[in-house]
């Protein structure tokens, strides 16, 4: 009767440790939560790399496919602004999507792969461009890409110009009106035009200072964004959201290492 009963009682606690390990191992990765994540920045798409901000649009096909893939979450990019400043939660692999200057193959190319996956783009404009440059899409375009319910709009400026060589080339007070009408007018006409309220901003090729976000937040915008290439954490500043760049060589691993890593489980 005693060695029965030291050999029900081993196997009772084998059979409590096997519980225990498994609820860990079913339970662990739903309460994981976020350390950072992951904004990616596109340009333009194509059959063939025309210039170095062109993604070819079957590189971008495999990239989404990687994402659905692998267990990454694509998220609205408003979502990622509240996880900076603290405010909710993100996924343990959130990754925000956005397209900077609205060229013509966003509408072409990237939508096609977006509504397949049901995946949210923020699309940042400058709105001299559109329906007025060969390379842009036209107001129409815009429209119907916001009606999916996939597709937001914010500003990039009013024609993406670059600060410092204006900054050098206008007097202090005719800088500092210029920059007021590209910061104000970009976002009143993508409101007059496309209804809704706009109140991000991509800071055209990534040049932003102190006072420029001053400028920025005075005239109403809540978050910005730069190309700087690193992942999004807690604390970051709100008017200057870092972001990958993605190009046609970001594949296999190098388009991994823009992504977050998934939370390592610790032990209590």
């Amino acid at each position: 009767m005693k060695k029965s009963g030291r050999f029900d009682l081993v196997v009772t606690l084998l059979a409590l440790s096997l519980s225990v390990m498994t609820s860990i191992a079913i339970a662990g990765p739903a309460s994981e939560s976020a350390t950072s994540a992951t904004i990616l920045v596109y340009h333009r798409f194509g059959p063939v790399v025309a210039d170095s901000m062109t993604v070819t649009t079957a590189v971008f096909a495999s990239q989404l496919k990687y994402l659905h893939d692998n267990g990454y979450t694509v998220v609205p990019l408003h979502d990622v602004v509240n996880f900076a400043a603290g405010h909710g939660e993100l996924p343990p692999r959130a990754v925000a999507i956005s397209a900077d200057d609205g060229h013509r193959t966003v509408f072409s190319d990237m939508a096609p792969l977006v509504e397949r996956y049901r995946i949210p783009v923020t699309l940042f404009i400058y709105p001299s461009a559109i329906s007025n440059a060969s390379y842009a899409m036209t107001w129409e375009q815009l429209a119907e890409l916001k009606a999916t319910g996939l597709f937001s709009v914010e500003s990039h400026t009013y024609w993406h110009p670059n600060f410092h060589i204006e900054k050098r080339r206008l007097s202090a007070e005719d800088y500092w009106k210029f920059v007021d009408s590209q910061l104000n007018k970009s976002r009143q006409v993508l409101e007059r035009r496309l209804g809704g309220h706009v109140t991000m901003l991509s800071w055209p090729f990534g040049i932003y200072d102190d006072e420029l976000i001053a400028a920025a937040t005075k005239s109403g915008y809540v978050a910005a964004f730069s190309i700087e290439r690193r992942k999004v954490s807690r604390g970051d500043n709100v008017m200057a959201r870092p972001r990958f760049i993605v190009t046609d060589g970001d594949v296999g691993q190098r388009f991994q290492s823009l992504l977050p890593a998934r939370t390592p489980i610790t032990s209590r």
